[in-house]
Order: C-alpha cells, then structure tokens, then sequence
C-alpha cells in the first residue's frame, strides 16, 4: 500500500540511531509496524492469564520425551 506520511525528523533520526541494519525510511517504518503488532499480539496474550484450565491429570513433563 503506497502512503504518504509527514514523520517527525528528530524521531527518525533517534531511531536510526538504534537501528544497526536499517538504511531507509521504508524499513524503518516497516520494522516499526512489525514491532507494534509483535508486541500488540503479546498483549493479547497476557489477557489470557487465569482464564485458561487444564486438566487434573495433565502432565507436562510427559509431554517433554
């Protein structure tokens, strides 16, 4: 999907400064989005806490070998 965005240039340009491999603007923002939605799904995830119940019989450590 083609684009056109203003970005802030102090923002870019800080995070160009932790990118080692990054050289375009392109990349920069496509690793960006796939950080957000990488860390958006974790999230979703951590909603799951306590909700989730397993068998009394269940035995994890079977399931290793």
């Amino acid at each position: 999907m083609r684009t056109n965005v203003v970005l802030n240039d102090k923002l870019v340009e800080e995070a160009f400064k932790y990118s080692e491999t990054i050289g375009t603007k392109r990349e920069l923002l496509e690793t960006a989005l796939q950080e957000y939605v990488a860390t958006r799904k974790r999230r979703n995830i951590k909603d799951l806490k306590g909700k989730i119940s397993f068998k009394s019989d269940y035995d994890y450590k079977a399931m290793r070998n």
